[in-house]
């Protein structure tokens, strides 16, 4: 495999409640100097604590590179808030803003908003991608340059560059185009969990990062394998998605050889998902033999511990692999998509023929 291993980490912190900003934006800032491509902050209906899109919008004047992808369920969420929601993001962190989606399948979540009860999983990944494919119709429904803002003429916008978006699916339908113009960088990297079979259709089409939780290489490999097929298959180049392999990473035993079945034989199944528990050395052997043979794009790593493993990993793990020459040792773009190296999608509407919105302009 050519090119060098992205890799992301977690800036979740398991069981505080009321962590301020000041918590979050000092992971990211230790994140941000060992180079890494993006931070994830999970977020769920399901428990209390701050909002992830809101706290990477705080984390995201504190930075000045790294990826800021929070986690946004779509089930329950109006469509048309989404992208403008994750839109506002990518202006503010100027192109570094991403989106990992999720469903949620549970009864009580549903009850919270009392508008349907819980769907099947099949169908909630389903509604998901049609969530995708609005999100990308109303970025696209603004051209680059559809705002005039000449201030002698008094028009603010061009009328026949916003495009009509008007989608009708299982999900709530929407009616284009989007309040929020398309951020200046093109469309924020959609991220999504793809190790449930439900969700890799989704993936495979939509995502720009796939995520999987495997413990094995092998594991690896099969799906990796799958989503390209998959995403080919629906018409996209399957060099335009990057398979991540997701770990949970316990980094306490300091520089001691990983425990059987964790670091060299591989991560150990568990409840929460694959699990490394080992050293930093041994952490970085994995991270260049995995990506080596080609069986993943590189790795996004969930600390067991926040601050004591991510320091691990910035000072242990990625300085080995910087030293090696096998990451990165500075940032050579500003937005994540220069980070993962994916190219801005094309612009639908701009092709010749496209409806424009009728009316004045304003």
């Amino acid at each position: 495999m050519s090119g060098l291993p992205h890799v992301a980490a977690a800036l979740d912190l398991p069981g505080v409640l009321d962590a301020d900003a000041g918590a979050y934006v000092e992971l990211a800032r230790l994140a941000e100097r060992g180079g890494l491509d993006f931070v994830t902050l999970d977020d769920s209906f399901a428990r209390p604590g701050p909002d992830a899109l809101g706290v990477l919008c705080r984390v995201a004047s504190a930075t000045r590179r790294i990826g800021l992808v929070p986690t946004v369920t779509t089930t329950h969420t109006e469509p048309f808030r989404v992208p403008a929601a994750v839109a506002t993001l990518d202006r503010v962190s100027r192109g570094r803003a991403g989106w990992r989606a999720d469903v949620s399948g549970a009864e009580g979540e549903a009850r919270l908003f009392g508008r349907r009860h819980a769907a099947p999983t099949g169908t909630l990944w389903q509604e998901d991608g049609e969530v995708a494919d609005v999100a990308a119709r109303l970025r696209d429904g603004w051209e680059d340059d559809a705002e005039i803002r000449d201030v002698a003429d008094g028009r603010s916008l061009d009328r026949d560059r916003p495009h009509r978006a008007d989608v009708t699916g299982t999900a709530v339908p929407v009616r284009g185009p989007s309040t929020a113009p398309l951020p200046p960088r093109g469309h924020p990297v959609r991220v999504t969990d793809a190790t449930d079979g439900p969700a890799r259709a989704v993936a495979a089409r939509y995502a720009d990062v796939a995520l999987v939780r495997v413990a094995a290489p092998a594991q690896a490999a099969g799906v990796r394998d799958e989503l390209r097929e998959r995403a080919r298959a629906s018409g996209r180049n399957p060099d335009a998605l990057r398979v991540l392999v997701s770990l949970l990473v316990d980094l306490g035993d300091g520089e001691h050889a990983a425990e059987p079945g964790h670091g060299g034989g591989g991560p150990r199944p568990t409840g929460r998902g694959p699990l490394y528990r080992g050293g930093p050395v041994d952490l970085a052997e994995l991270v260049a033999a995995w990506h080596a043979d080609g069986v993943t794009d590189g790795f996004h790593l969930v600390p067991v511990e926040p601050r004591r493993d991510l320091e691990r990993l910035v000072n242990g793990t990625v300085a080995l692999l910087q030293h090696r020459g096998l990451f990165r040792t500075f940032y050579p773009g500003s937005t994540l998509r220069e980070h993962l190296g994916l190219p801005r999608p094309a612009h639908r509407y701009a092709a010749p023929g496209a409806t424009a919105v009728t009316g004045g302009t304003s």
